[in-house]
């Protein structure tokens, strides 16, 4: 089994990762593999709608200039995947948008293929905004027949500077449990 984390912040070892790497330590104790991505910062580009993953069904995007194709091979290997990003205007960062428009029409194009499998959003806001990035995440999973598990509260965290998150005890106990119960539900699916 093997969970990936997606970090859509540009701000490598920001909070947006912090949070994420407490969601995959107790995943890791479970014995389950684990694999952090960094997507922010790079330069992908958008869904540029011409329909060759339709027509070539091959699992790829048409696109080759990104690594798009590359983290869409690891979200096709992976059982769950956590897609974590900070609140930029009330939405998710440009690269995960990218991300998550070019992985979600490849799965649909040939078969659905992260359906039944897990995912959970992770998130990181200032003020406001984390609800709307998190539906806007999950939305990919859902329309993906994915699987998505609650936790004690909403996936964010409160933070500007980097490791502010670190002081926000509620989001770090939601990000274990989050982590715990993606264990969890991992293990029971294998199970059955």
């Amino acid at each position: 089994m093997k969970v990936i984390a997606i970090n859509g912040s540009p701000r490598k070892g920001g909070n947006t990762e912090y949070l994420l790497r407490k969601v995959l330590e107790p995943i890791a104790e479970a014995g389950i593999k684990t694999e952090l991505i960094q997507i922010g910062g790079k330069q992908v580009r958008g869904c540029m709608a011409c329909y060759q993953c339709r027509k070539n069904q091959n699992l790829r995007c048409a696109n080759e200039t990104d690594v798009v194709n590359e983290y869409i091979g690891k979200m096709i290997e992976a059982d769950a995947m956590i897609l974590g990003s900070p609140t930029y205007f009330a939405d998710m960062t440009s690269e995960m948008k990218a991300l998550i428009d070019r992985a979600g029409f490849v799965a649909k194009a040939n078969g659905d293929l992260f359906a039944r499998k897990i995912g959970a959003a992770v998130v990181v806001n200032r003020r406001g905004g984390a609800i709307h990035v998190m539906d806007s995440i999950n939305h990919m999973f859902l329309m993906s027949r994915m699987i998505v598990p609650g936790s004690t509260y909403w996936n964010f965290g409160v933070g500007m500077d980097k490791e502010d998150v670190a002081n926000d005890d509620e989001a770090l106990a939601n990000m274990k449990d989050l982590g715990g119960t993606i264990a969890w539900l991992l293990t029971s699916l294998k199970n059955c």
